[in-house]
C-alpha cells in the first residue's frame, strides 16, 4: 500500500478527507468509490500520525484531573471523598508522591478509574 512520505502529502491528504467526509455516509454502499478511497486515505493517514503525531500514554495524574473535571469537582472535594486532607492529595495531584495502594484503590472507585491505570500496568 502506498504511503505518505511527507508533511505535504499529509496535508493533501487531509484536505482530501475533508472533501470527501460529505460525499460519504453510514448509508454508503462499501464498493463506493468515495467510500473506498475516504477509507484508504485515512489509514494513510493514521499510519503516518502513529509515527510522526504519537499520541502518549495518559498519566494517573492527567486522569485524575479529567474525572474531577468530568465530575466536577475539585481537589478539595477529592480530599473529602477519599478522607485525606487537601495537602495529601495536593501533593498527588502535583507529582510530589505515589498514592498508596489504599489510596488507589480508593481512586479507583471513587472516580471510577480502572484499577490498571490506577496500578500504572
Amino acid at each position: 500500500m502506498a504511503q505518505i512520505k511527507n508533511e505535504a502529502a499529509y496535508r493533501a491528504a487531509l484536505k482530501r478527507i475533508d472533501e470527501l467526509l460529505p460525499l460519504v455516509n453510514d448509508n454508503t454502499p462499501t464498493d463506493d468509490r468515495n467510500y473506498l478511497e475516504l477509507d484508504m486515505i485515512s489509514d494513510m493517514v493514521e499510519e503516518y500520525e502513529d509515527i510522526h503525531y504519537p499520541i502518549g500514554k495518559p498519566s494517573l495524574i492527567d486522569i485524575i484531573k479529567l474525572r474531577l473535571y468530568e465530575m466536577g469537582i475539585n481537589q478539595t472535594k477529592l480530599a473529602e471523598m477519599l478522607g485525606l486532607s487537601t495537602a495529601r492529595v495536593s501533593e498527588i495531584m502535583n507529582g510530589k508522591s505515589e498514592p498508596s495502594l489504599k489510596i488507589g484503590r480508593e481512586l479507583s472507585k471513587k472516580l471510577n478509574i480502572d484499577p490498571a491505570i490506577v496500578l500504572g500496568v
